[in-house]
């Protein structure tokens, strides 16, 4: 059967069936060659009864493609390529092949691919102007059209005009979801290497190729340094080809909250990157008052190695090589990686370094496979003092011999409280982990530089939520503080407090008898010295003696440290249009200015990339295991015993 497309009142049928009544659930118009079912008041579906095939539209697109693509003469388009696109979506929105005739710099000629079909088109350019114009227009079809969802005008170039929206919005946008959406919205079908094609292409115009990011490096670091004073962006190449290797970025507001508000404490990580190029995440991360992440220092490299992992430190060395008078002794925390060690006792031999606990504790679990053991274990993680890990040591090792063996190839100095000769103020994994997992996970399709500025996005807006914050707190301590100082104030009315002299306090318990020296900050229990808050003994102290007790929390831990950890501001970084990519060479061996860095050698294998499944319950801290003081069973604490004194 024949169909006359344009002809046919597209603007009555669409009134008619946009006010046909919304309570119908099935309105069945006959059309010459299609039925259209409505199946409810927002979308439609159209069905050939030539091929039977199912193609769903909402009434917006449908109304879209109907009524507003329409052609009439004289009208105009910017210049051919305009031209071409238009024509070309009204092909694919009223289903019929376009044929072109003729194209060049002052014609385009197009006609139905159909034989016999007298729809026809010819644009002219208008004299004196750029513009073009639509001269001559047989705008009737004879024709039957395209009878399946395949369509010769949905290239991949189309497909990526289609997508270019939803992949600006999200980068993350699948190819399945493309084909699918294109299927939907468009009634044409494409296959899922045109759709990925088509993606890459939108991503292409979006952001730059992979291989223009690298090439763009130099003069990123350049408007780094410009515009953010202070900080230290460098990127270094290799070989002979100028091969890129390694990148390292901080910003001087990230130096300065470190330096002078934050505790002298780092977490060290890094994460597989699976773009085009392969590389690795490294990043070195702080904690503020709140106990929330501060990225510090950023670097890529082409691979993760020992000699990457030097250089890392190295310049995190010389970062804060300028400050180290004002910064007490580093505590470190890490992976188990023989490199990392390395590179740490070589470039921070005072630090205190420590082993992230969640890999200590897989491998534990991993090794003995028995519940009440790993329970005893995380007892001895937390256990304060010495006398108190012995303890949990021997329960251990009367359930299993092969503790002790264990124990060698995991020393207690790295990871146990009670050894341990750094300050890790409750930290015992590592929530970096996930921080960069999340960052390779959001970037790993974008070109390099617009990698490294999604990340200062996310710095930006971190500072400038957190530092709003910061101003609404009226307390003298941050809410995490204030909560576990108003825990130590209720667990210290349970016990007697004898005062020696001013200075010097025991707490008596039917546990056991603790020594407090308000001057010093020092329990014998230790929890203040580790923690940096008063425990519950210290607070018991503080009170009887008319202190209060949130003054005797470490500076770190104040809403004014909370301030000036955010206080300063990064700047954003000019469009790379403005960019200078010619000029003077960067210092400290960098990568000059007019030096094209090519990409690394390492590209991604053929294949879909493997997916690493990273929990999040894993990257939190364990649950504690509680167990009494009295009856010294597991489950409840002394206040809640129930057994009879």
């Amino acid at each position: 059967m024949l169909i006359n497309y344009t002809a046919f009142p597209w603007k009555q049928f669409l009134f008619c069936f946009l006010h046909g009544g919304s309570t119908l659930n099935h309105i069945r118009l006959l059309l010459p060659s299609f039925f259209v079912i409505m199946a409810d008041h927002d979308h439609a579906l159209v069905v050939a009864d030539t091929s039977h095939s199912l193609v769903e539209h909402t009434l917006a697109d449908t109304s879209r493609a109907l009524v507003e693509q329409t052609l009439v003469i004289g009208q105009e388009f910017p210049d051919v390529e305009t031209c071409r696109r238009t024509l070309k979506d009204i092909a694919i929105a009223l289903h019929f092949d376009l044929r072109i005739v003729k194209s060049d710099r002052s014609r385009f000629i197009a006609k139905c691919s159909k034989e016999g079909c007298p729809w026809r088109v010819h644009v002219a350019k208008c004299p004196g102007v750029p513009t073009f114009s639509i001269r001559t227009l047989h705008g009737e079809h004879t024709c039957e059209g395209v009878r399946n969802l395949h369509h010769q005008q949905a290239s991949v170039g189309w497909v990526a005009r289609s997508v270019e929206a939803r992949v600006r919005d999200n980068p993350q946008y699948k190819p399945k979801e493309i084909l699918q959406d294109i299927r939907d919205q468009h009634g044409v079908a494409v296959s899922y290497m045109q759709a990925w094609r088509g993606k890459e292409r939108s991503m292409a115009a979006l952001h730059g190729t992979f291989e223009e990011g690298y090439r763009l490096l130099p003069a990123y670091c350049e408007q780094i340094r410009k515009t953010n004073p202070g900080s230290v962006a460098s990127v270094f190449a290799t070989g002979q080809e100028n091969c890129f290797q390694r990148l390292f970025i901080s910003y001087r507001a990230s130096i300065y909250g470190f330096i002078n508000a934050c505790r002298p404490l780092l977490e060290l990580d890094k994460a597989d990157l699976k773009g085009k190029y392969l590389g690795t995440l490294l990043c070195a991360a702080a904690v503020d008052a709140d106990d929330a992440l501060f990225p510090l220092a950023i670097a890529i490299v082409d691979l993760e190695s020992d000699e990457n992992w030097m250089w890392f430190m190295s310049e995190l060395r010389k970062l804060l090589g300028v400050n180290t008078e004002n910064m007490p002794r580093l505590t470190i925390l890490s992976e188990r990686r023989q490199s990392i060690v390395d590179a740490v006792e070589t470039h921070f031999p005072s630090a205190f370094h420590g082993f992230c606990l969640r890999y200590v504790s897989e491998n534990f679990r991993d090794t003995f496979k028995n519940t009440k053991l790993v329970n005893i274990f995380w007892n001895a993680v937390y256990a304060l003092t010495t006398v108190e890990f012995e303890s949990k040591i021997s329960e251990m090792v009367e359930i299993s011999q092969d503790v002790i063996q264990w124990f060698q190839h995991f020393p207690p100095q790295l990871w146990a409280v009670a050894y341990f000769e750094g300050v890790r103020y409750g930290h015992f994994s590592l929530g970096v982990t996930e921080l960069l997992y999340n960052w390779a996970l959001e970037c790993h399709e974008l070109p390099v530089v617009q990698m490294m500025e999604h990340i200062r996005h996310q710095l930006t807006s971190w500072f400038n939520n957190r530092r709003e914050m910061g101003m609404r707190w009226t307390s003298s301590l941050v809410p995490s503080a204030e909560k576990r100082i108003l825990e130590a104030i209720a667990d210290a009315r349970c016990y007697q407090v004898l005062r020696a002299n001013e200075i010097e306090f025991e707490i008596v318990s039917t546990e056991r008898t603790n020594i407090v020296d308000i001057r010093s900050r020092v329990c014998s229990c230790r929890r203040w010295q580790l923690y940096g808050l008063p425990c519950a003994h210290a607070a018991a102290a503080l009170i009887s003696c008319g202190q209060n007790a949130h003054l005797f929390a470490e500076p770190c831990f104040t809403v004014a440290s909370y301030r000036e950890t955010y206080s300063q501001m990064i700047n954003p970084i000019p469009d790379k249009s403005t960019w200078k990519e010619q000029g003077e060479g960067a210092e400290g061996g960098a990568a000059k200015l007019d030096i094209t860095i090519r990409p690394p050698k390492y590209r991604r294998p053929p294949g879909r990339p493997k997916k690493k499944v990273l929990r999040v319950e894993n990257l939190k801290r364990p649950k504690r295991v509680v167990q009494c003081g009295r009856c010294h069973l597991l489950g409840h604490s002394q206040k809640k015993c129930t057994m009879p004194i």
